[in-house]
């Protein structure tokens, strides 16, 4: 029996995988087959809103800018989170407030562990490094 049920309900999946398959690949040589192909020089320049650049691209952003930008928005979601359990904090009652104990708990620690690996530290100075070949002395 269920082995029975087992192949019954792997059927609808392959045949779902098989159609997603068949459709990309359509697609994609549908898209090869039925594009444009020009090359001009301008269509190698880069642009924006039709406007062309004015000098050089600008230069990229530090990992710091993108790690805050990251940590930003887990802590924004974290802070959700807890608005919306304490919208229902009367009615989840203790079993709520022990959830939401644990759940800032694991995000402290989380926060611990980017504070003491560095990850909160701008600059070259700032940022911790084990000890390296060059410091061992016999």
């Amino acid at each position: 029996m269920a082995d029975v049920l087992a192949t019954t309900m792997v059927w609808p999946a392959v045949i779902y995988a098989a159609l997603v398959f068949v459709i990309a690949v359509l697609i994609l040589a549908l898209s090869a087959l039925l594009g444009q192909r020009h090359w001009q020089p301008d269509t190698s320049v880069p642009y924006e809103s039709g406007i062309r650049p004015a000098g050089p691209p600008p230069k990229r952003l530090a990992v710091q800018f993108y790690l805050v930008a990251i940590f930003f928005v887990l802590f924004d979601l974290e802070a959700v989170f807890v608005f919306a359990w304490a919208v229902a904090a009367r009615r989840l009652g203790w079993a709520g407030y022990a959830e939401i104990v644990v759940f800032i708990t694991v995000l402290l620690a989380g926060l611990a562990y980017l504070w003491k690996t560095g990850g909160l530290d701008w600059g070259a100075a700032h940022r911790r490094r084990g000890p390296s070949s060059a410091d061992e002395r016999p």
